[in-house]
């Protein structure tokens, strides 16, 4: 196995093991990343520094601290994620070169682990968007096949480790934002429940809403982040199957998928069944209307407060309209500046949204509760990736949708809930695709539901990489 394909956890063991040296290993990641320079997952780069400190981790013996559990590992973060050593800059022109006063705690947390900065990842332009098609950055194209979204708004973070650049990312999640670009990329990613991690020192939309998230190549690896960023005890639980009990909501998240997704949700559902697990019919009572009343009212309306309240934490002289104005994505442009006249969110329908929150929150609990359920299981998204370029509408069976509400009608209803979700590939197309599984777990069930999602990874076959 060459190095740039080992897992997180893999490539740890082998520096700890000194059968593998830091530089060695980040020098190979380097390697991969300069040859992939057409997928554009990357915003701002120091592999000089990122080789100094290689070699500092390996001249200060670090790789071999038990202590140290992501020591001489390179992570990228997404560039919304505040570095005091590379700029923030959210995908958007007005933050060009920002420089935070300090990193963020979620980011402080995986260097005092021993991560080394990999670099910061391209993203949809100030998270609000699914395919990474940023009008300044440049769109962030699909390992798989380049003239695909690599999905968003973490797209970057899901591509990079897709591609072998890196083990593993951190993404941001507000209602599909790490789950849907690792589902269209053939990777994993976590979403804990809300306040799991902090959100300090992250370019935000809504603080309701937000999370950060990591994306790696196993259920393993991410586990391993989500023990750093939260101090939850390493290993997983090791779960049989036999017995496991889970939801499967046909109404709420199957109905008018793309043929080939629910295929595959049919062979894998039919595989759990044999594995012992009980599949339990039925749908959370309300969920879609309740959902429709929380996500885009908490959004629009936390923005201008939470955005304005980071700018002024990092003593920028920028005000929201001027973030606006520089803005260089239509889609995005469009609802930032909505929010700066008369069709901004009243607060009137902030406080109903909040209300409906707590409402669908209940119906979660009481379904997990009433039915005994381990976690719900679903495709992440309901088509895989399409054509770089279908910003308004895309293709699903047959007709023209709307992009975005499509792409995301899985993984938000969760969202607004507040609690974990996790996507895991499930393999790929005809046309060699990724598709993703989704398993949403009760709130604060997270270690429950990585290990419910490691159990399950087990019974698929392994992922193979993209070619390169």
């Amino acid at each position: 196995m060459q190095a740039a394909d080992m897992t997180l956890t893999q490539a740890r063991a082998a520096l700890a093991a000194k059968t593998m040296s830091a530089a060695e290993y980040a020098q190979a990641l380097i390697a991969v990343q300069q040859s992939q320079t057409a997928i554009n997952a990357w915003v701002s780069l120091d592999n000089d520094a990122l080789l100094a400190a290689a070699r500092a981790c390996d001249s200060g013996a670090w790789c071999s601290q038990a202590d140290k559990a992501l020591a001489g590992i390179p992570i990228a973060l997404k560039d919304n994620i505040d570095t005091l050593t590379l700029s923030t800059s959210g995908g958007t022109p007005a933050l060009k070169d920002a420089q935070p006063l300090h990193n963020a705690p979620v980011a402080q947390s995986l260097f005092d682990a021993g991560a080394l900065l990999a670099g910061k990842t391209n993203m949809h332009e100030l998270a609000f968007g699914i395919s990474t098609n940023n009008a300044y950055t440049g769109a962030t194209h699909n390992p798989w096949h380049h003239d695909m979204i690599a999905g968003g708004s973490s797209g970057g973070s899901a591509a990079a480790v897709a591609a072998r650049m890196v083990p593993a990312a951190l993404g941001t999640d507000t209602g599909a934002s790490v789950r849907l670009p690792a589902a269209l990329c053939g990777v994993v990613g976590f979403r804990p429940t809300v306040g799991r991690y902090s959100g300090a020192g992250i370019i935000p939309i809504s603080h309701t809403r937000d999370t950060a998230g990591p994306i790696t190549r196993s259920v393993q690896d991410a586990a391993l982040i989500d023990s750093v960023l939260c101090g939850a005890a390493v290993g997983l639980e090791k779960l049989d199957l036999k017995g496991l009990r889970l939801g499967v909501a046909r109404a709420d998240f199957y109905q008018g998928a793309d043929t080939e997704v629910l295929d595959a949700m049919e062979v894998l559902l039919a595989q759990l069944a044999r594995a012992g697990v009980t599949l339990v019919e039925g749908d959370v009572a309300g969920m879609s209307g309740l959902n429709a009343q929380v996500g885009f009212p908490l959004a629009l309306y936390e923005l201008t407060v939470d955005l304005p309240a980071y700018l002024n934490h990092n003593r920028y002289k920028l005000s929201l309209a001027q973030i606006a104005e520089k803005i260089a994505s239509p889609d995005v442009a469009g609802i930032v500046g909505s929010q700066l006249g008369d069709q901004a969110m009243p607060r009137a329908a902030y406080e109903a949204a909040l209300k409906a929150r707590v409402h669908l929150q209940a119906a979660y609990a009481e379904h997990f509760l009433a039915h005994r359920l381990d976690a719900l299981v679903f495709p992440t998204t309901i088509l895989p990736a399409r054509p770089i370029g279908q910003d308004e509408t895309v293709e699903l069976n047959g007709a023209q949708v709307p992009t975005f509400p499509t792409y995301i009608r899985n993984t938000d209803p969760g969202s607004n809930a507040g609690i974990p979700g996790i996507s895991i590939p499930m393999g790929l197309t005809k046309a060699g695709l990724p598709l993703g599984l989704e398993l949403d777990g009760p709130v604060s069930s997270d270690r429950r539901l990585l290990a419910v999602a490691a159990a399950i990874e087990a019974l698929l076959p392994p992922m193979p990489a993209p070619k390169r």
